[in-house]
């Protein structure tokens, strides 16, 4: 009996698409659900892997959200394009943190800083459009790269440099089919910040190439000691029709389970992210979106007080993780990660095993210290780890001293 046809292509066909299959976990989140699972199962686990502050909601941001719920007109789909009233506030905020002029038309809040980079490429790329990603990266925008059909091409920093990137490596890596250059600073992972006239080189190359720039400012307002973040389409006016800028209220108002972000473009492109958007996930949440217009008018002393406290953690950990021997570590400017090098430590023999890389390195620290980070090669820089200091001090501490006590029981 001849096999229909339908049956013989069904047969062979994959069950999840190339396109999905090929998208990697997570790892930052997935180094936090081992370590919450552990807990759970009574644990005494300390936790460097997410990237989130400890810190809860302010106050007056809960309270707009419970007012919000009780009004029966938040309880309806909303513009695409978010409440207007709250277009207006991240207009204003914008102004105000960064100096960056612009309209309502041109904002598209999001589900999230991470659907906004995933709005942004997808708007922006077409198959086979390369993306310069400066490396260490946060995990997701290759990722959210590739699902746009483009292809990072990663430019490598090291610790020698303070993980900054010269316009001769873009120059360098830049081919006849790169179309975006993914700028980041306040750094996640590494806590880099470039200051004025790095952005301002770095911008004018993108503009005489003819780029598109993407850049994150999520982690605008954690900076340190006399270090800046400064706007790209600021320092460079003349690339803000070339330039996508995403944020959000996650890291700066302690909202990261709020899932409110947005991205800022020039107008055709914020229309084209919305028709997009329209189709994936219509409206960010009405209540949500309520409550960080009450986030991004309200004053910044919540915002302050976190700051002092990411600032007195960053320092600690610094001193801390420079005092193993085998770990070398350079001093975050800003965010709130610390990004060590292991190189001192990989191959040596700790509990009956040899680490190779940092990956293998941080499965047996979770097992033998209960400590978790995530190991560098999540973010294209193996040998180096990420400890997030967004714990308790208490917390940061015992958990570095767990780890340096492992680690003095290295031999060569």
């Amino acid at each position: 009996m001849a096999t229909s046809p339908l049956l013989a292509r069904s047969s062979t066909t994959r069950r999840i698409s190339r396109r999905v299959g090929d998208v990697a976990p997570s790892a930052t989140l997935a180094i936090d659900a081992k370590a919450k699972q552990l807990k759970a199962q009574g644990l005494d686990v300390v936790g460097f892997g997410a990237g989130e502050p400890d810190f809860p909601t302010p106050d007056m941001i809960v309270e707009a959200a419970v007012a919000a719920c009780r009004d029966p007109r938040n309880h309806r789909y909303t513009p695409t394009a978010g409440l207007p009233e709250l277009r207006e506030a991240i207009v204003g905020k914008t102004a105000r943190d960064s100096g960056y002029e612009i309209g309502p038309s041109q904002v598209l809040v999001t589900n999230g800083g991470k659907h906004a980079v995933y709005n942004a490429f997808a708007t922006l790329l077409d198959p086979g459009d390369e993306v310069l990603v400066l490396s260490p990266y946060w995990t997701t925008y290759p990722e959210a790269i590739r699902l746009a059909g483009g292809v990072p091409v990663e430019v490598p920093t090291g610790s020698a440099s303070g993980f900054k990137v010269t316009v001769d490596q873009l120059e360098q890596a830049a081919t006849d089919r790169t179309k975006v250059l993914l700028f980041v600073s306040p750094s996640n992972p590494t806590g880099a910040v470039y200051n004025r006239d790095a952005i301002e080189q770095i911008g004018r190359l993108a503009a005489e190439r003819g780029w598109w720039v993407v850049t994150d400012e999520i982690y605008e307002h954690l900076v340190y000691e006399g270090h800046t973040q400064h706007s790209l389409p600021v320092v460079v006016p003349e690339l803000a029709e070339r330039c996508v800028v995403v944020n959000g209220v996650a890291k700066t108002y302690a909202m990261t389970g709020w899932r409110v972000g947005w991205m800022i473009g020039p107008a055709d492109v914020v229309e084209a992210a919305t028709n997009l958007q329209s189709h994936a996930t219509s409206n960010v949440n009405d209540v949500a979106q309520r409550a960080t217009i009450a986030a991004l008018t309200g004053d910044l002393s919540a915002v302050a007080e976190m700051r002092t406290a990411f600032d007195r953690r960053r320092r600690t950990i610094h001193r801390m993780l420079s005092d193993i021997e085998g770990v070398t570590c350079i001093e975050p400017e800003g965010a709130f990660y610390a990004f060590p090098s292991f190189e001192g430590v990989l191959g040596r023999k700790l509990r009956g095993r040899r680490p190779a890389t940092t990956l293998e390195l941080a499965e047996l620290v979770l097992e033998e210290s209960l400590v978790a980070f995530v190991p560098g090669e999540a973010f294209g820089a193996p040998g180096y780890g990420r400890f997030s200091y967004a714990l308790s001090d208490e917390d940061l501490v015992r958990g570095v001293e767990r780890v340096a006590a492992l680690f003095a029981e290295a031999e060569a």
